[in-house]
């Protein structure tokens, strides 16, 4: 019980002293916030509310590059990358109720360019 003890409270203390980014990556590491696969319908709909509310999301208006596939899956990606990179890239503007994954490989696909800033 006394192992188990200090070993949580050296996490605790690691957390408290820690940049609350639980990425650990380099400053030179391009990241992007994407929906998790098992996200449902639902949640990612508010995403997309949630994002669009805060950012610019006229990328996924018909007729431009993003829109199309037009399913939500796509569209929260896009949504909530926006507001992932527009807020600072960490955890916690890319949890969105843990329906968010950081991601560093590129998600752009064909003419729809994922933003990085």
């Amino acid at each position: 019980m006394a192992k188990a003890w200090i070993c949580l409270s050296f996490l605790i203390i690691l957390y408290l002293f820690s940049d609350k980014n639980f990425i650990n990556v380099n400053a030179e590491t391009k990241t992007w916030c994407v929906a998790k696969p098992s996200s449902d319908q639902a949640t990612l709909l508010d995403n997309i509310n949630f994002a669009c509310s805060h950012v610019d999301c006229r990328v996924l208006s018909s007729g431009c590059p993003c829109y199309s596939p037009g399913n939500l899956i796509n569209h929260a990606s896009i949504a909530m990358n926006l507001y992932y990179q527009a807020n600072g890239r960490n955890y916690w503007n890319c949890n969105f109720k843990n329906s968010g994954l950081i991601v560093i490989t590129n998600p752009s696909y064909g003419n729809c360019y994922y933003e990085y800033t």
